[in-house]
Formats: C-alpha cells, structure tokens, sequence
C-alpha cells in the first residue's frame, strides 16, 4: 500500500518540537490523564512490563512507573530528541527505560507486555490494522492494551479552510472510530470497547493556532502534500476563510479523540481472515459520544 506519513517528516517535525511540546501540548496533557485513568481496569494486578508506545516527553511514562515502582516501564518513540527530553522525566529514583524505534515494528520479543498504552500516536500510522497486529503480538494474553488517538473532526475548520483556497491537502486526515473498530476486530484483540470526545479549543488567531501545531510537531506529514511554501497571499486568503466562524472574539477549533480499550486474546486465537471468523465485535451504534471542552 501507498505510505499515507513521510515518515522522515514525521521524525523530524517531532524532533523539532521535543523542547517545545510539553509547555504547548494542553489538550494531549488532558487525553493523556484520562486514559491514564483507565489503568484502573486492572484493579489490583501488578504488570511486570509496561510499554508506552509514543511516548513523546515520557510524562506518562514517569506517571506509570511511580504507579508500579517495581514494574519495567519502556518508553518508545520514534523522535530521538523527545526521548532525551523525557529523560527529564526518568529520575533516579524511578527511571525507566527510552528506546527509539517505529511503532509498526516494535524491537521486542512476542508476549513481551502486560500493558501497552499509546495516547495520540497511532493515528500517525501508514497502516493502522498492521500497526495493531504488532500490538497485538508484544502483549501478553490477557494484557491490557490502551490507547488513544485523533478522528476526522480534528482540525476540521482549518482544513475547511485551506479547502476553500486551494485543493491541495494541507492538514492531515485521520481515521473514524468505525475503522478503528474495524482495526481491532482484524487484529483479534479482546473485549475491545471503544469511547469518544470533541473538544473545542479556541484562539486569537490562525497564526496562534498553526503555532501552536508546529510547536508540538503536528505539522503536515501527509506523503502527498504540496512541499513548496505557501504564500502570503494564499495564508490571507485562508485567514479570511477560517474569519466567519469568530465567536466573542476568538476562532474555535475542533478536536475529535477517540479512546480504545481491549485485551490480549489467548495464545493461538484467530485473526479475521480473508473469509470473515471474527473473534471480537465492536457494537458501533452502541459507542457513547460525550461532547466535553477541556479545562483551561
């Protein structure tokens, strides 16, 4: 399949922003506590190893090791300059480890895991199922798997408004929660249950909010994008696009999240297969949609 990520961009632009990304990360601080609040499922048990997949600045890296002192917890991430900026995060009284590798080729052994948890990475990936299926193989039966990641609403105004401009893609897009579900589903993941919130942000301006993005490396990675500058002429036009939707002084910004939760299957259950043979299903009309703004 056609790469959907320059994965060369991707590195980089989260590299440039490993100084910048905690102090202008807000919203990815709030998804993060909350799926931090799901380690709960896993009532009194102890993992022995924790992966934190995309783990970005290690905040919930340090978060689960002071959780479970005595557990291994591995922080990955693709960017090198992030993990050294989590190493700000590992004390020496509850490191944990940084290794920087790809999420759809994990550098670890099967059943490696009693938890994986990924908050705001995955949707990064070129193949989500395949993404998933490598998952799946590192997580030891019965383990848990968390993780969280963006939907098509995110940025939809921004990219309403490059679309009235020009035809070119210029904010990435990311997948439903159906295709997520269905991602899980061909993985045969567990009990899977899916969950999802819109946040509303808001700012002065759209040079704020492009700030904003490329401050915590969420630029456009697309493999398809226009790689030339866009002018000046072009951005103004975009600003007076994105203008009408100004409400008591500033613009809103849309960010569509959506949460996973499900368990490593037992050793030698089935994938789907090209002739169907579920394992799991995901009842999609029944997936509660809250509508929440994040605290300031």
């Amino acid at each position: 399949m056609n790469a959907r990520y320059d994965r060369r961009q991707l590195r980089r632009a989260f590299g440039r922003a490993a100084e910048s990304y905690e102090a202008a990360a807000v919203l990815q601080r709030e998804v993060e506590a909350r799926l931090l609040e799901s380690l709960d499922y896993l009532d009194d048990r102890v993992p022995a190893r924790v992966l934190d997949l995309g783990a970005g600045p290690g905040r919930a890296s340090a978060a689960m090791k002071k959780r479970w002192p005595r557990s291994e917890v591995i922080a990955l991430d693709q960017a090198l300059p992030m993990l050294r900026h989590a190493r700000r995060h590992s004390g020496w009284l509850r490191p944990f480890r940084r290794v920087c590798g790809d999420a759809a080729a994990l550098p670890f052994r099967d059943e490696a895991f009693d938890v994986v948890f990924s908050s705001l990475c995955l949707q990064w990936a070129d193949d989500l199922p395949a993404t998933l299926a490598e998952v799946r193989r590192v997580l030891r039966p019965g383990g848990l798997f968390l993780m969280s990641t963006f939907g098509p609403g995110t940025l939809a105004e921004l990219r309403e408004a490059f679309a009235a401009v020009d035809g070119a893609p210029h904010v990435s897009r990311f997948e439903p929660i159906q295709r997520i579900g269905d991602a899980f589903v061909a993985a045969g993941f567990r009990d899977p249950v899916l969950d999802q919130d819109t946040f509303t942000l808001t700012y002065p301006d759209v040079p704020t909010l492009m700030r904003e993005l490329r401050a915590i490396g969420a630029t456009n990675a697309a493999a398809d994008r226009h790689r030339g500058l866009t002018g000046k002429d072009r951005m103004r036009a975009v600003f007076a696009a994105y203008e009408p939707l100004r409400c008591e002084g500033v613009l809103p910004s849309t960010w569509e999240v959506v949460y996973a939760q499900a368990w490593g299957p037992e050793p030698g259950a089935p994938r789907r297969g090209a002739g169907g043979g579920e394992i799991a299903s995901v009842p999609l009309a029944a997936i509660p949609i809250r509508r929440r703004t994040p605290p300031a």
